[in-house]
């Protein structure tokens, strides 16, 4: 049962550690093709938060938001091999940042091509956020082991 827990833990966080390093070795000094491909998502993104709710999110540089999301991914896999809830923590975080600024459905009409593409891909993340929950929960609801208390010497009676 441990070895199996192991094993699916690694090919879960192989998804986020595979794409932090493909980030990482793209990287270079203005972020990478991820900050090109990022910048109009979140522009898009930071006007829909603001023409829905008011608020003006600060204009960010896309390299920090960037290299944020490769720590995030890369850190949080990690620790989520070795069993942590912090790792499975921080690979949420990720997850609520990145999926709707990414897979920005929301602003194609459902019958567009590129609507079901992402939307498909939104679901999909929706998935290992949830995987995600449910490995926090569990992690929390597993009594943790009490060490055994010597039980106190019986005093003799004559």
């Amino acid at each position: 049962m441990a070895f199996s827990s192991f094993l699916g833990r690694v090919l879960f966080a192989s998804v986020f550690i595979l794409s932090a390093y493909q980030e990482f070795n793209a990287y270079g000094v203005d972020g990478g093709p991820a900050a090109k491909t990022l910048r109009p998502k979140f522009d898009a993104f930071a006007h829909q938060v603001h023409s829905r709710v008011g608020f003006q999110l600060p204009d960010i540089d896309m390299k920090f938001l960037v290299a944020g999301a490769i720590a995030l991914k890369g850190i949080g896999g990690i620790l989520f091999i070795l069993g942590s809830s912090f790792g499975a923590s921080l690979l949420l975080l990720h997850q609520m940042i990145t999926t709707p600024i990414l897979y920005d459905f929301y602003n194609y009409d459902s019958e567009d091509k590129e609507f079901i593409q992402l939307f498909i891909k939104f679901t999909q993340n929706m998935a290992l956020f949830g995987a995600l929950l449910f490995f926090v929960g569990m992690k929390n609801s597993i009594p943790r082991r009490q060490p055994k208390k010597k039980a106190a010497p019986k005093t003799k009676t004559y």
